[in-house]
């Protein structure tokens, strides 16, 4: 056998033994790409709210800026159940291209008088394909030990307006 065939022959053993030495990435391994694709999510509550009358503060640098004093609502879920207390609002931005950024801050009681701070944002799109599209992020926090699984999860929702105020139905992220 010539020297050239012998040196190919080499190359193509030794090509051969780097790749069967390649394992798959474990689940444990997974890189963070692999890892969005096992993201799970499990409901977790339906929140109603009800609304004071729109206050319209006007054209800001940002777009054009209104709130939404809410005065009350419930939430109910398999883990939790309860009311919305009067107090919270949603300061919203009305974007040039029409977009609506949300910035919720509310208190949820749970029907055994735990009180439980959240906070919220989003965007609703009324344009979009398919509007509208209306979705959102939710924070959770309180010092009761029988729902402190909240202060460690992040939920998203979607969002719907009805006749009575806007409804988030809302699931947290596994």
């Amino acid at each position: 056998m010539d020297r050239g065939r012998r040196d190919l022959l080499k190359l193509a053993a030794l090509t051969t033994l780097v790749g069967c030495a390649h394992v798959p990435p474990q689940p444990s391994q997974a890189s963070p790409r692999d890892r969005k694709a096992i993201m799970r999510f499990q409901p977790l509550l339906t929140l109603r709210l009800t609304t004071a009358a729109t206050q319209d503060i006007g054209a800001v640098p940002y777009g054009r800026r209104a709130t939404f004093p809410i005065t009350g609502g419930s939430f109910e879920g398999a883990r939790l159940r309860g009311k919305v207390l009067p107090g919270g609002d949603d300061w919203t931005v009305k974007r040039s291209d029409g977009v609506l950024e949300l910035d919720a801050r509310l208190t949820l009681q749970t029907e055994d008088g735990v009180l439980i701070h959240t906070t919220f944002d989003g965007v609703r799109d009324d344009a979009a394909p398919g509007a509208p599209y209306f979705r959102t992020r939710f924070r959770f926090e309180t010092a009761d030990p029988k729902y402190v699984f909240l202060n460690h999860l992040l939920a998203v929702g979607s969002g719907e307006i009805h006749a009575d105020g806007p409804v988030h139905v809302v699931e947290e992220i596994l």
